[in-house]
């Protein structure tokens, strides 16, 4: 049945977006809503309306006043990321239930907005030290941006607790499976 929500959640570097990536290639009845930002594009890779829709401040204030987002936030400081409803109402159209891929607060707001329509997942690693080593080993970050990641991580893992379901990303190929288990209960529940 389409018109439900499938929301991923984790600190960076748990394995989400892996996890979302995997569910959309296998199984046709899933869209993937994408996020509006203001962050800045990573390298030549990332593209406007493909993984993000990359906002200015001001046009993403305006979106606010509107009332154009399910929720928004603003992640770090100057960066905003929110949920357009647009995006929500393309995905349900297309008949199809929605997919995020989002940070934790982003994540709990969009339970809250969704309610007995969404299964909320929080994706963990075992450690603090293995998430240090994925957020390390990607290359993309800077010392002081690693650092402001590994504190926001720590505060996001006790926000676990308010999600549907924990799962946790050890062993990919398992972790795979699981989430394709949780969706396929879902959908029909």
């Amino acid at each position: 049945m389409a018109g439900k929500a499938i929301i991923f959640s984790a600190p960076s570097g748990s394995g989400k977006t892996t996890i979302v990536k995997h569910l959309l290639k296998n199984n046709s009845d899933l869209g993937f809503s994408i996020s509006a930002s203001t962050r800045d594009k990573r390298g030549r890779t990332e593209q406007h309306g493909k993984d993000y829709y990359f906002l200015t401040p001001l046009e993403f204030k305006k979106k606010i006043e509107n009332d154009e987002f399910v929720e928004w936030e603003e992640v770090y400081e100057g960066n905003y990321y929110g949920t357009l409803k647009s995006e929500i109402d393309r995905i349900w159209n297309e008949g199809k239930n929605v997919i995020f891929d989002v940070d934790v607060k982003g994540g709990l707001n969009l339970k809250k907005y969704f309610e007995d329509k969404a299964l909320a997942i929080f994706v963990k690693v075992p450690s603090m030290e293995i998430l240090k080593e994925r957020l390390h080993d990607r290359g993309t970050e800077t010392s002081e941006s690693l650092s402001r990641r590994i504190f926001k991580a720590e505060f996001e893992m006790s926000f676990q607790d308010k999600f549907d379901r924990v799962l946790i990303n050890e062993n990919l190929e398992k972790s795979l499976k699981e989430a394709q288990q949780l969706y396929d209960h879902f959908k029909v529940a």
